[in-house]
């Protein structure tokens, strides 16, 4: 497939597509009920639709029974660890294997045009990107995913909170799954924002943005006060009426789904002439220049705080004079 039918690659090899970035209409002025309809397929495909049939699958077949859950026992809290984790070394390492480790499409639509491995750091533990992001990912990443599940389980389990079932609320769940993508973003806006305060960046994010190019295992690989603040959104679900399966959805588009925007290719292959849409730019960007695209841009936050990068040489040149801004501040 010819990546330059699509984009450009500069002469450091990096490659960026033809299209600037737009956020998704929804909030978006002026508003466009058209514009709405042509978003919504890409809304539900591939990726939330993934998410969905993943926590399906784990609730029906993968999740202990009621019975077992009301009591906090240490074999099933592994199980669900075990679960948990399988699934990550499953996805993200068919994606580190057959992109990064194969170069199956080698630099094919690839944002940075260097691979991480190629070049050793002293940042990373053992000089090693992915070793780093690994140990980050199954040291703290996976366990703290875990224990937000196994709370809110357990939660469910005794009763403690609003849940509700489908056959009582269908209408409410059903908006709340369809909900719970764009609170995901909000979500993740303001905690991202949060830990950009100098203080927890130095100590605490900048563990994450080392992986300037990153690819799928940096997803998770965060300081464990990041990760405790990434999965907190899912504690809406002892707030308001919810129900496990939209539990497990949630902690889908938040876990699994992260390494959509690590990826680090803006297509996955899968044919001579086809192709998935990785999604992952926006968020390449913000491991890029640090300060711009703080939420993915399904809600234009970043819009509306002027931190929007889409990609375009006019999006460049408001940052670059942001940033101009931002120094004199500093130096007066």
């Amino acid at each position: 497939m010819d990546d330059l039918k699509h984009g450009t690659r500069n002469r450091r090899g990096d490659w960026s597509p033809n299209e600037p970035l737009k956020v998704g209409p929804l909030l978006d002025w002026p508003w466009s009920p058209l514009r709405i309809l042509k978003w919504l397929p890409g809304y539900f495909l591939p990726w939330n639709a993934v998410f969905m049939g993943l926590a399906a699958t784990f609730w029906v077949w993968l999740t202990p029974a009621r019975q077992t859950l009301q009591s906090l026992e240490p074999g099933w809290i592994a199980y669900i660890l075990l679960r948990n984790s399988a699934l990550i070394v499953l996805l993200y390492g068919a994606l580190e294997l057959r992109l990064y480790v194969k170069r199956r499409q080698g630099t094919h639509f690839k944002y940075n045009g260097k691979f991480p491995s190629d070049h050793p750091s002293d940042v990373f533990m053992f000089k090693s990107q992915n070793i780093d992001n690994i140990i980050r990912t199954f040291a703290t990443g996976l366990p703290i995913w875990t224990a937000y599940e196994v709370l809110l389980l357990w939660a469910w389990a005794n009763g403690y909170g609003p849940w509700t079932a489908f056959g009582d609320s269908l209408w409410w769940l059903a908006a709340l799954a369809l909900v719970l993508p764009l609170f995901h973003e909000a979500h993740f806006y303001c905690i991202h924002r949060l830990i950009h305060v100098p203080v927890l960046y130095k100590w605490v994010h900048s563990v994450h943005h080392n992986s300037v190019n990153p690819s799928p295992w940096s997803s998770l690989s965060m300081h464990p006060v990041e990760h405790l603040l990434y999965w907190s959104g899912t504690l809406i679900h002892i707030l308001l009426p919810s129900h496990p399966l939209l539990v497990l959805y949630h902690l889908q588009i938040s876990g699994t789904g992260a390494v959509i925007g690590h990826i680090g290719f803006d297509k996955i292959e899968t044919g001579e002439d086809t192709a998935i849409d990785t999604h992952a730019y926006a968020h390449y960007l913000h491991h890029k220049y640090f300060e711009v695209n703080y939420a993915d841009g399904m809600l234009p936050i970043d819009k509306w705080m002027g931190t929007w990068h889409d990609g375009t040489a006019e999006a460049q040149q408001r940052m670059n004079e942001r940033f101009k801004k931002k120094k004199a501040r500093m130096n007066s």
